[in-house]
C-alpha cells in the first residue's frame, strides 16, 4: 500500500506552536509531523530538579511509614525515583507503600519502574484525586507523602487534611519561565504566526500572558488558535484573559492532537 504523501496529511502546511520545556518535546514533536505538522518550539517554562537536602532524607529515612506517595507530574516521579535510586539500591525499599497519580504520563512514569499505580482519576487533576482518596477509603490518620514542585496549587493538600490525612509534602522540582526576549524563534512567532499553539500546563500560560510583549504578533502574523490540555490549564488560561479554542477530552496528548484535528 502506497505511504500518504506529506500534502494528503492532515496537518500538512500547518504551523503548530508548542509551548513545552525543550527537553520534554520530543514525542509531541513526533506525533504532530507524524501528521504532517510543520511544529515550531516556544518553550515557555523550564523545569529543573531541585530540593532541600535535609527534607529528602527525611522522607526517604521514613518511606516505609507511608500509606500513600501522590504524585502530581511527571517531572515530579522523574527527579523522585532518580533521587531515590542514587540512596537506595533496590526499589523494594519502598516497601507497602500505595502510589497515586495525576495523569496518564506520570502514571508512564511509575509503571516505568515496574510499579503499580493504584489510583488514577478519570480526569487528571489535583481535586479528582483528591476526591478519589477520599472515596475509595477513609484516609482518617493515614501517613501521605505528596511529590510536588514550585509552582503546584495546594488544592490536594487541603483536601487530603479535610479528610483528617496527616500529609507531609516534598517540593522536588523548580519551573521557571523561559526569557524570550531575544529568542530567535519568538522572532519567528511574531513575524509569521501559527495556526495553533498548544498549552499543556497553567504555568506555560501564565508565561505567555506575562511575556506578551516579546510574544506579540506583526500585522501579517497568522493568530493562532488556542489549544488547552484540560481543565487545569484552561482555568487559568480563562483566569489570565487567554482564548481556549480547543481542549482535549482527556489530558493527555493523543486526545490534545485530536481535538486539533476537529478544530482544524
Amino acid at each position: 500500500m502506497a505511504a500518504k504523501s506529506s500534502s494528503s496529511l492532515p496537518l500538512a502546511g500547518r504551523r503548530i506552536v508548542l509551548t513545552r520545556p525543550r527537553e520534554q518535546c520530543a514525542e509531541w514533536r513526533a506525533q504532530l509531523e507524524a501528521q504532517g505538522a510543520e511544529v515550531i518550539e516556544l518553550p515557555l517554562i523550564q523545569v529543573t530538579k531541585h530540593y532541600d537536602k535535609q527534607t529528602l532524607v527525611e522522607v526517604f529515612a521514613e518511606l516505609t511509614q507511608y500509606e500513600w506517595i501522590v504524585f502530581t507530574s511527571a517531572n515530579g516521579a522523574r527527579f523522585f525515583f532518580e533521587e531515590f535510586l542514587k540512596g537506595f539500591e533496590d526499589i523494594r525499599a519502598l516497601g507497602l507503600v500505595r502510589i497515586a497519580v495525576v495523569g496518564e504520563a506520570t502514571a508512564d512514569v511509575v509503571r516505568g519502574y515496574h510499579l503499580r499505580v493504584e489510583l488514577q482519576p478519570k480526569k487528571a487533576n489535583a481535586e479528582e484525586l483528591a476526591q478519589a482518596m477520599i472515596e475509595r477509603e477513609s484516609i482518617d490518620s493515614a501517613k501521605v507523602l505528596v511529590v510536588t514542585g514550585n509552582l503546584n496549587r495546594d488544592t490536594l493538600v487541603e483536601k487530603l487534611h479535610e479528610a483528617r490525612a496527616i500529609v507531609d509534602t516534598l517540593p522536588i522540582y523548580k519551573t521557571e519561565e523561559t526569557d524570550l526576549a531575544q529568542n530567535p524563534v519568538a522572532g519567528d512567532f511574531r513575524a509569521k504566526g501559527a495556526d495553533a499553539i498548544l498549552f499543556a500546563s497553567p504555568s506555560a500560560a501564565q508565561s505567555f500572558f506575562d511575556q506578551a510583549a516579546a510574544l506579540k504578533l506583526g500585522a501579517k502574523a497568522r493568530r493562532p488558535l488556542a489549544g488547552s490540555i484540560g481543565a487545569t490549564t484552561t482555568a487559568t488560561m480563562k483566569q489570565l484573559g487567554l482564548p481556549v479554542d480547543f481542549e482535549a477530552p482527556q489530558a493527555n496528548l493523543g486526545s490534545l492532537v485530536e481535538a486539533l484535528l476537529r478544530k482544524l
